[in-house]
């Protein structure tokens, strides 16, 4: 019976006295890559609808929600944009009066 419970599930690991440390860091990594995602490609349409949601803000000093993309999941920020870097392709996003982020408009994935 203890034998059966020791291949269940991840219970050989687990249930080992002594683990290298290279053998946690394979298996930590190995379960990083298996929840990574691939950077969605936009169409034209999609970029110019964020550019222009990001240009209505700054000029309008309207808030902004943009999805960043990120590898394990999508981030929202919501706020104004108060500086656009055009040749650095960046935002500076005003969260509150004391908090704001520089923010590449390559990893926006959707802006409302």
């Amino acid at each position: 019976m203890t034998t059966r419970k020791k291949l269940e599930g991840n219970g050989l690991w687990e249930s080992s006295r002594m683990m290298l440390p290279e053998h946690k860091e394979t298996i930590i990594r190995r379960q990083l890559e298996e929840g990574r995602r691939e950077r969605p490609i936009l169409d034209p349409q999609e970029m110019e609808l964020i550019e222009s949601a990001l240009a209505e803000s700054f000029h309008e000093h309207h808030q902004v929600t943009v999805r960043l993309f990120d590898e394990y999941g999508n981030t929202e920020l919501v706020g104004i944009v108060v500086l656009i870097h055009t040749f650095r392709r960046e935002i500076k996003l005003s969260i509150t009066e004391e908090e704001w982020h520089w923010i590449k408009i390559d990893d926006i994935v959707s802006a409302r």
